[in-house]
């Protein structure tokens, strides 16, 4: 199963303060035995909102909201993207990561779908598109 994992922004992230020296060194070991575990496929740290954008979608209309956005408990700072066994593991995960922000923090996990969640629906034209496009990404990143 994969597993988004998301690290909440804070008014320090949400103020663009980068993380100091020990933070980076601390995630940097966790990374790393994310990837010798085989459970890290990706990672990445985010811009604060202030350099974001949103568009709302209201039927065949689109309205661009520029940031920063007001609702700090409710925006992502970071994420990683990982494969485990259960949700159990991803829980157990997190609790060894470092405390991501200077204070009180959160990270939330959400479990990814995958094609067979999506039942009779995705038809296997649907499915073998797919298949193209993540072998086209695969390609694309191996350059």
């Amino acid at each position: 199963m994969r597993f988004m994992v998301m690290i909440k922004a804070d008014r320090h992230s949400e103020a663009g303060e980068m993380p100091n020296e020990q933070l980076l060194a601390e995630m940097g070991r966790f990374n790393e035995e994310l990837v010798k575990a085989g459970v890290m496929q990706a990672g990445e740290g985010l811009h604060p909102s202030s350099k974001g954008a949103r568009v709302r979608f209201s039927g065949r209309d689109r309205r661009v909201i520029d940031g920063p956005f007001a609702e700090t408990k409710e925006l992502i700072a970071g994420f990683w993207i990982w494969q485990c066994a259960s949700l159990q593991e991803a829980i157990d995960w997190v609790k060894r990561c470092p405390n991501p922000m200077p204070g009180d923090s959160e990270v939330e996990i959400r479990q990814v779908f995958e094609a067979d969640d999506f039942g009779a629906e995705f038809t296997p034209e649907l499915r073998a598109q797919e298949e193209r496009l993540r072998a086209e990404i695969a390609s694309r990143s191996a350059t």
